[in-house]
């Protein structure tokens, strides 16, 4: 247990960030995998649209700093790799 007063701080600084990191890190998997099921239901149109929301909430994550950018750059490249092999 931390004994001086910015250490404590720090603590609860830090539990705060992590559930907000968390939220934008599940929000993005969430998307993504939404565009993967419109993808294997072989529905271009709404893969696209299911993409464009994707892709904000990537970008999302990455601006926050839940994830790293190229770990979005990753996500985002295999899913339009996916929907253009439709």
């Amino acid at each position: 247990m931390p004994n001086m007063k910015n250490a404590k701080k720090r603590i609860l600084v830090n539990q705060k960030k992590e559930v907000s990191n968390n939220n934008y890190a599940a929000s993005m998997k969430t998307a993504v995998k939404n565009v993967e099921r419109a993808v294997n239901s072989k529905d271009k149109k709404v893969a696209e649209e299911k993409y464009k929301v994707a892709v904000k909430a990537i970008d999302k994550a990455a601006q926050k700093g839940a994830v790293k950018k190229n770990t979005c750059a990753r996500n985002k490249s295999r899913l339009s790799k996916k929907i253009n092999e439709m």
